[in-house]
């Protein structure tokens, strides 16, 4: 089906167009594939949500599902993501020494992915990397924390706008930020 057709306006509301577009009984593999090139059309592929995403929408929605059809395709998606395991666990900040590892990290997937030109890969580790910047500012102003605590991922959440805006001098900026009169009097203790 032509995407001209569609009229709704959210990714949601067009995954329910679709499904009930097809008028099919029950969804599995053909009809998650019909919608994720809906989607893929009207969105971009970067909306693509995975197809358990997607069945569970539907499922809400009064669906019945092929289950072994959908984990299939779900697996199968799952199993083709080489970047999965670059991803996981990639962004850590618990303290500096670690948000440090953390930009490190961020740093040599980036350079990896510039030399393949891999557009995805970069776009993807700025999501990732925006993630947690907002993970780290909402940390920072979440009064329930410690004061000291929040001022840390205050200043985390900084090192990651810095990164975001330009990756290419991070590491100078940081070891110019580290030896600032500023971030030793808030973040050095004074008996190290």
């Amino acid at each position: 089906m032509p995407e001209n057709v569609w009229k709704s306006r959210t990714k949601q509301d067009l995954m329910i167009e679709v499904w009930e577009a097809l008028d099919c009984e029950s969804v599995g593999r053909a009809e998650i594939e019909a919608i994720e090139t809906a989607i893929a059309d009207r969105f971009g592929p970067g909306a693509v949500e995975s197809p358990m995403k997607t069945a569970r929408l539907l499922a809400d929605e009064g669906a019945e599902l092929r289950h072994p059809e959908i984990m299939e395709l779900d697996v199968e998606r799952r199993m083709s993501d080489t970047r999965a395991a670059e991803f996981r666990n990639l962004i850590k900040f618990v303290d500096f020494k670690q948000a440090e590892t953390t930009f490190k990290n961020l740093e040599n997937l980036r350079r990896k992915y510039l030399g393949n030109n891999d557009r995805e890969g970069l776009r993807r580790l700025r999501a990732k990397a925006q993630q947690g910047r907002e993970r780290a500012e909402m940390i920072g102003k979440n009064q329930s924390v410690k004061e000291e605590k929040r001022e840390e991922k205050g200043e985390i959440a900084e090192w990651f706008r810095v990164w975001l805006e330009t990756p290419e001098i991070f590491a100078g900026w940081l070891a110019l930020r580290k030896r600032s009169a500023d971030f030793q009097n808030r973040f050095v203790k004074k008996d190290e």
